[in-house]
């Protein structure tokens, strides 16, 4: 089928590449010069044949929300507009509502796979209409994994694909998903910190990577953990900030909304933030505390050399 599609960055182009590889037609626009087939979004929507299909492929949020509005004032009676960012699942039905005003459908579409799509297929989760899903399904099909065969030869349903449910479906089924992911990278990174602190172990990165086959922690995560440490063993090229994109603070927020307890993945979410603090405020008040309480010894901050002090810019 013929697709267009808003957003050649990382993900958006592997996608557009797995696509056409499978013979669709994919018709690309993007800011990026270099990139783009069209040169602005009224060139992609007439370059393609109605009912038209549009992918939004851009960064959620306010981008995402300009782009589906400007689609909206674009597209006819019958055309559907696939949200595949990261975008927040309430963002779903305002987008759905504006745009059936029009006669135009929509459906949200929780991708992953990240940058190893193009050779592995993605994930799907989609939510959204039956009728409108079904004027998508080839793409969809063309994206996810191929399907393991069951005896008899024929493909096993379910992989890779699900409808979710209506509009919204799909981008809540993805939040809650990287909620787990925040907390299985917290434990595997905690496990490789406790690994690397004793003496007792001499070879960490070859013990991680032991764990990749046969045990019951496996998973793409820790296959990619060994991939990062055969880069850097001692991860000495990085440092320890780790940024949240939105869907872990989404998915506590349901939790506590739907009286879901969660801890491990509010904790993960919370070591992110613990992450980016060079001096914890909250830890220097727990060490003024004992040595208030208990005559325990605190460190004092370490005076800069005036060699050393920055002079204004």
């Amino acid at each position: 089928m013929q697709l267009g599609l808003i957003g050649l960055g990382k993900m958006g182009g592997n996608m557009a590449e797995r696509l056409r590889r499978a013979g669709h037609e994919v018709v690309g626009y993007d800011h990026s010069a270099g990139k783009r087939d069209v040169e602005s979004l009224p060139a992609l929507v007439e370059a393609l044949a109605a009912p038209r299909v549009i992918w939004v492929m851009v960064p959620s949020g306010d981008p995402t929300r300009a782009t589906v509005r400007e689609l909206g004032e674009l597209l006819s009676p019958g055309d559907v507009v696939v949200d595949g960012g990261n975008s927040k699942f309430t963002d779903d039905k305002v987008h759905a509502d504006e745009l059936a005003t029009r006669g135009i459908g929509y459906v949200d579409a929780g991708v992953s796979g990240g940058v190893w799509g193009l050779e592995n297929g993605y994930a799907l989760m989609v939510g959204g209409s039956a009728e409108d899903v079904a004027k998508v399904q080839p793409v969809f099909d063309a994206l996810r994994p191929p399907s393991p065969k069951d005896e008899a030869g024929n493909d096993m349903p379910g992989v890779g694909f699900v409808h979710a449910g209506p509009v919204g479906a799909g981008h809540f089924s993805k939040m809650v998903h990287n909620g787990i992911e925040y907390a299985m990278m917290q434990a595997y990174g905690e496990g490789y910190e406790l690994l690397a602190a004793v003496d007792l172990v001499e070879d960490v990165p070859g013990v991680i990577a032991s764990w990749t086959q046969g045990t019951v922690i496996r998973s793409w995560l820790l296959d990619l953990l060994v991939k990062a440490l055969q880069d850097d063993p001692g991860l000495d090229r990085i440092t320890g900030y780790a940024e949240d994109s939105g869907e872990g603070r989404w998915t506590v927020e349901q939790a506590i909304e739907h009286a879901v307890p969660m801890p491990a993945i509010s904790a993960s979410l919370f070591a992110r933030f613990a992450s980016r603090q060079d001096d914890s405020p909250t830890m220097k008040a727990v060490a003024a505390l004992r040595n208030q309480f208990g005559g325990h010894a605190v460190h004092a901050v370490q005076a800069v050399p005036p060699s050393e002090v920055e002079e204004p810019a």
